[in-house]
Order: C-alpha cells, then structure tokens, then sequence
C-alpha cells in the first residue's frame, strides 16, 4: 500500500519536529504544517491506524519503525534536491518550496542519480 503525499509529509513533519524536541503532539503539527487541529487529528487517525505512528494515553506521538523508514527517505529528498537547486542558482525559499513537490513524486533511480551528481 503506497502512501499518499500527504501522509508522507505528516510523517516527515513528526520527525523534524522530533529533531528539535523529544516530544511531538498534534497541536505541534497543526502548527508547524498551518492545519486546523481537527485536519491533524484525522491524519494521525489514519497513520496511527496503519502503523506509521504510535500516540501514548498523554498525546505524544512517536514514529514506528516503517514510519520513520518513510519520513528519513522523505526528509533526505527534500534536503538533498533543496541543496542541489540552490546549487544551480534558485534562491532558497523557492528550492524548498519546490523540493517539497519534487520528493514525493521522483523516482528512487532519479534521485539516486540526482544525488550521485550532486555529490559529486
């Protein structure tokens, strides 16, 4: 079962959120990602029924394991193709807000391709 998008970006939001603190609630989402706490909520229904996330009796939400497999693999697309536009002269908001639409529909080839070169 493939994951839409917009999955995809919550899961990558619970884990640069977790970066920064220990603990992620789903008000920290709704505020991070601009979305109405209900919205949030009935994401985090649908992730937590298909196992990307646990939340505990408090409201803390971590990622399992395949989660945190989908957000790593998301959060490095973003970073890598919002480095390698700004590499090529796109000014930084507009790399991030464009690799932010590139990372959920690229191909595993081509980013692996984009990021080789990108090393390079």
């Amino acid at each position: 079962m493939r994951l839409l998008e917009s999955g995809e970006m919550y899961l990558e939001t619970i884990l640069v959120l977790s970066k920064k603190t220990n603990t992620v609630r789903s008000i920290d989402i709704a505020e991070y990602m601009g979305f109405s706490k209900p919205a949030v909520s009935r994401a985090m229904a649908k992730l937590r029924a298909d196992k990307y996330i646990i939340m505990d009796k408090d409201g803390f939400i971590a990622l399992t394991g395949s989660g945190r497999e989908i957000a790593e693999k998301i959060y490095e697309r973003h970073t890598v193709l919002t480095k390698l536009l700004i590499s090529i002269g796109v000014d930084e908001e507009t790399a991030a807000a464009d690799a932010c639409k590139i990372e959920h529909d690229i191909s595993d080839k081509t980013f692996e391709a984009m990021k080789k070169h990108s090393l390079n």
